[in-house]
């Protein structure tokens, strides 16, 4: 629900960053939040929302180094991306798939 928000806010982009597999405090919980990003993406792609907008890293706290470049890294690909058609109003970033005997 938290990352849809963000999206109705105007977020172009949001990631999730998480414990490091096998390594998490609380036993499951990076694997649940892996599983709802994943859930995401597909709403997302539904809406003809770029899944790419949403992204799922796994680092310790020890690793600062690496949560700089995976913000930057991240910026770099909203960037690429553009603004959010949410925030634009343009529609669809993509056509929707159409499935077989479907028509669109």
């Amino acid at each position: 629900m938290h990352l849809i928000k963000a999206f109705e806010e105007g977020m172009d982009g949001v990631y999730v960053a998480g414990c490091l597999e096998g390594e998490c405090h609380f036993l499951r919980g990076n694997l649940r939040a892996k599983k709802r990003v994943e859930h995401v993406k597909k709403v997302l792609t539904s809406l003809g929302i770029n899944p790419e907008r949403l992204q799922m890293y796994n680092l310790s706290a020890a690793m600062g180094a690496r949560f700089v470049e995976i913000a930057r890294e991240m910026t770099q690909k909203i960037r690429a991306l553009g603004a959010s058609p949410v925030t634009t109003g343009a529609g669809r970033e993509f056509p929707q798939e159409q499935k077989e005997g479907e028509e669109v």
